[in-house]
């Protein structure tokens, strides 16, 4: 336990110790002297831009690129212009901001991404200073022109640049400045001398600390704390100020007897801590300044850099990497000397049990009498998350399992997530990775977060098995990575594309959410259209194909893909692109060589384009189609003789396609239509456009029987199409006396029951009577129904001997005013039942 507690230092009420995190893997000849340095947090990489030793015209600086580790992951000379900061997105994104105002963005594998401006007026003035900050909005880049005016960019994904109100009475940079995020917007802190202002959108609004020392002239140093919700002001007299952001509290002044300006400060805050805390580095010492008035002091031996974290400083020096954090309060119960909490015995009763000392069961007897054996295996596991030594992580996880084999109701969830959290973490944390994550960073951060962090490094093993221990959903943990790693594989140029697609489909199998045209998309990006064509045909929807295919100019084939998937809507969109980009002639042929394709277009055409549609069957000789098109197109023409015309040219088609029913019935409209036109001119009828059938029926009702007749003869109307036409249309207007010289004219080939019908429907019984006796017997019981004839009915009946038909008139029968007729239909039907 002593050793534990060997680099521990009292600070107030708490405790801070520095733990090594790495020996540094690069080989830097003179340290990080001479160099510019970012660090992104959340133990991300390190960049390094190191000035040429030997100063000329012709040397030129070299940008690095580092995992926590000291790894390297990129080195190439840099070619731009001067370089004021350096900084990382949340993306781990390195952004580059020259002194012209120009940013340049590379990828953690120093390859260039893009570049944006900070403005017009950034070029002018040039940069003096710059800094990158994340908020959450994303990150953000801040600068102080020669100007002495800032320009802030909050997102830049999403760039918008703002310029801030002038601060009075600066010229040149400020003494020291910092970027605050306060109610979702960004503002300026910046100190001139012993004023300090703060700049938003609109104004430049002084403030006054509240409690600064009245020793101070002048503030020459500031930092914000990683949440934005504290501020640290150093003074020229040497007093370290720690207060909100909001500069409404105080939270402590320290005199840190050194007047001399710091190279960094930075905040060393846990959350839910109530120890403020903030560290002030110079050359050669790191000064940790608390709420008492007592300070930690480290010497330094080497250049060094301090990096900002959610719950602690990383220190980078040229041959260690350390991190220095208050110790966690379990961590404090747990091994702090002679400690009595719950945990402390908990730890004590397991070694004494791992010795088989009987001291174990009086450590046990203790916590269980105080109730708060649960307790001591929550501090247990809870203080295993914080130690960084897998083997310390071991002996406190083995005290808590210890522990919970008393309790019978203690959950195992918070056990096995812990341990689960330390096996990523321990495996990220590997000197080959050199991601020092701590436990509430890892929380803070998600493990989707991780994942992608370490799928961006390319280490897609390690992802990959994180996701199967972790049991992610396919979709977003293996599936993911798999994604990644093949749009990745598709760049490499040096390997042929039969290969990359056979690795790729072999690699990826069957696995679950993963999009083939994505992977097809990013090979295209590359240049390598031939292996985004071979990945495609992996791809099992066609909907996901046929777009890139499309992009990529391969439109015969991106319509086979349409047809095969029979999605009519996804021909119908290849087939729009294609007319849109060949010229009619191609695009025809085209058609003609993909039937279904064509069909689909001529039923787009028969709605939308019946000019296209003309000459698709102009293209294809199709006469057929062709005529009719044109009777179609004849029903839309108001004017007779373009009507006419349309006619005339359809059977001219139906000629040459040999379809003589066609031709003639098409000849035989345009006669009745000279023939209604006639009419029109010279008795008023309004009969164009009206059929045969429509156009005898109008002549009949209007008396015009002898036009009738000639209609009759000349298109050879059957015989009882026209006696049912004149029939209805003579008891229409009830002209009965023509009705009877009609049917006395000659024999009626549709018979006499008819003439009954209309009557009977018509009202007038009188009249229909008048055939019933022109009936013929099978008709004649329907013929004595229609007129109710009752008796009638049932001596027809009778006398054809029918059952069916004396079965219908009995129906008919009422049993009490029919009685007789009841009887005798009877009779009959028994007897014609005998035979």
């Amino acid at each position: 336990m002593a050793f534990i507690t060997a680099n521990w230092n009292p600070l107030g009420e708490a405790f801070y110790r520095k733990i090594e995190l790495y020996e540094m893997g690069w080989s830097l000849r003179d340290g990080l002297k001479e160099c510019l340095v970012a660090a992104a947090p959340y133990g991300g990489p390190i960049a390094l831009l190191r000035q040429p030793q030997r100063p000329s015209s012709s040397a030129r600086p070299q940008l690095e690129i580092y995992s926590s580790s000291g790894a390297n992951m990129a080195s190439f000379p840099w070619k731009s212009g001067p370089v004021r900061q350096l900084g990382w997105t949340v993306c781990d994104d390195l952004l580059c901001i020259q002194e012209d105002g120009t940013v340049l963005i590379y990828d953690l594998f120093g390859a260039f991404k893009r570049h944006f401006s900070m403005g017009n007026e950034v070029v002018q003035n040039q940069v003096l200073e710059a800094k990158v900050f994340h908020s959450p909005y994303g990150t953000g880049v801040a600068i102080v022109t020669g100007a002495s005016r800032f320009t802030l960019a909050t997102n830049i994904d999403d760039l918008k640049l703002r310029r801030l109100p002038e601060v009075p009475g600066l010229q040149g940079a400020p003494s020291c400045w910092a970027v605050l995020t306060q109610d979702r917007q960004t503002k300026v802190l910046l100190a001139n001398g012993a004023d300090l202002y703060i700049l938003d959108n609109t104004s430049c609004t002084p403030v006054t600390p509240p409690g600064l020392s009245p020793q101070a002239c002048s503030i020459v140093n500031m930092a914000v704390s990683f949440s934005y919700k504290y501020l640290a002001l150093f003074t020229d007299s040497g007093h370290l100020w720690m207060g909100s952001a909001n500069l409404k509290d105080k939270l402590s002044e320290v005199d840190t007897k050194v007047r001399t300006p710091p190279k960094q400060m930075v905040w060393c805050r846990r959350p839910k801590s109530q120890q403020p805390s903030v560290v002030i580095m110079w050359d050669r010492l790191l000064l940790v300044a608390g709420e008492c008035t007592d300070t930690i002091q480290y010497t330094l031996d080497e250049e060094s850099v301090c990096v900002a974290e959610l719950d602690g400083v990383r220190i980078v020096g040229g041959s260690r990497h350390e991190l220095l954090q208050e110790v966690p309060s379990a961590c404090q119960d747990i091994f702090k000397i002679a400690s009595m909490a719950p945990g402390a015995l908990l730890l004590e009763a397991h070694k004494e049990y791992e010795k088989s000392s009987q001291k174990a069961d009086e450590y046990l007897r203790e916590i269980k009498e105080q109730s708060v054996l649960g307790e001591a295996v929550r501090q247990c596991v809870e203080a295993a998350g914080y130690e960084h030594e897998p083997e310390t992580q071991k002996t406190l996880l083995r005290a808590a399992s210890f522990g919970k084999c008393f309790l019978s109701n203690y959950p195992p969830e918070p056990f096995v997530s812990m341990c689960r959290d330390l096996k990523v973490l321990n495996s990220v944390r590997d000197y080959t990775v050199g991601i020092p994550l701590t436990h509430t960073q890892y929380k803070q951060m998600t493990v989707q977060v991780l994942i992608d962090r370490l799928v961006y490094r390319k280490l897609y093993p390690l992802a990959i098995e994180i996701c199967r221990y972790l049991k992610t959903p396919e979709y977003q943990g293996v599936s993911r990575v798999l994604k990644h790693w093949a749009c990745c594989k598709v760049q490499q140029k040096e390997e042929p594309d039969e290969s990359i697609a056979h690795a790729v489909s072999v690699k990826l199998g069957e696995a679950a959410g993963i999009s083939y045209s994505e992977i097809a998309a990013r090979a295209y990006e590359c240049g390598r259209t031939e292996l985004a064509i071979k990945l495609l045909e992996f791809e099992p929807r066609s909907g996901e194909q046929v777009p890139l295919l499309l992009k990529m100019k391969r439109s015969q084939l991106a319509l086979s893909k349409a047809i095969e998937s029979g999605d009519t809507d996804l021909v119908y969109t290849v087939v729009t692109y294609l007319k849109n980009e060949m010229n009619r002639g191609d695009f025809f042929m085209t058609l003609r060589n993909q039937p279904v394709a064509l069909s689909l277009y001529r039923q787009f055409c028969k709605h939308q384009e019946q000019d296209t549609l003309k000459d698709l069957f102009n293209q294809d000789d199709d006469h057929q189609e062709l005529g009719n098109f044109y009777v179609k197109a004849s029903y839309k023409e108001k004017k007779l003789d373009a009507r006419l015309s349309l006619l005339q040219s359809a059977v001219d088609e139906y000629n040459k396609a040999k379809n003589e029913f066609a031709a003639k019935a098409t000849e035989e409209e345009m006669k009745l239509l000279r023939f209604q036109r006639r009419l029109d001119e010279e008795k008023g009828e309004a009969l164009l456009g009206l059929s045969l059938q429509e156009t005898l029926h109008a002549l009949l009702t209007s008396n015009f029987h002898k036009q009738a007749e000639q209609l009759y003869r000349d298109f050879r109307v059957p015989d009882k199409r026209y006696w049912w036409l004149k029939l209805t249309a003579l008891a229409e207007k009830d002209d009965w006396e023509e009705m009877e010289k009609f049917a006395k004219s000659k024999k009626s080939p549709i018979g006499y029951l008819p003439f009954v019908e209309v009557c009977v429907k018509q009202h007038n019984k009188y009249e229909a009577k008048k055939y019933v006796s022109k009936v013929t017997p099978e008709q004649k019981v329907k013929a004595h129904l229609a007129i109710g004839d009752l008796e009638g009915a049932a001596e027809a009946a009778i006398e054809r001997r029918s059952e069916g038909e004396i079965s219908t008139v009995l129906s008919r029968c009422s049993p009490t005013t029919d009685r007789a007729l009841l009887e005798r239909l009877n009779r009959a039907r028994s007897t014609a039942a005998k035979k």
